[in-house]
């Protein structure tokens, strides 16, 4: 694992200046994950398919392109990166 040392010139304490940030950056990120999982569950209700299904049929050109797959592939991807 790695370590990370700060030095702050000042006397006050930098560990909860930190602490706070990530825990706000932390929270930023749930509700990320949140709002991509409800846009999901909205293109699985509106076509009846659930996500990795319509990738399957997408991947293999069962499905014709639209802008509404294209945001479904993005929401999908987006929702991989925010989970990394």
């Amino acid at each position: 694992m790695a370590a990370l040392t700060l030095i702050s010139p000042s006397q006050r304490p930098l560990r909860p200046l930190v602490e706070a940030a990530l825990q706000n950056e932390l929270r930023l990120l749930q509700a990320g994950i949140q709002r991509t999982e409800r846009r999901l569950r909205d293109f699985e209700k509106k076509y009846n398919l659930s996500s990795i299904e319509f990738l399957c049929r997408y991947e293999n050109d069962e499905l014709q392109e639209t802008l509404d797959f294209d945001e479904w592939i993005g929401e999908y991807r987006l929702l991989l990166r925010l989970r990394e």
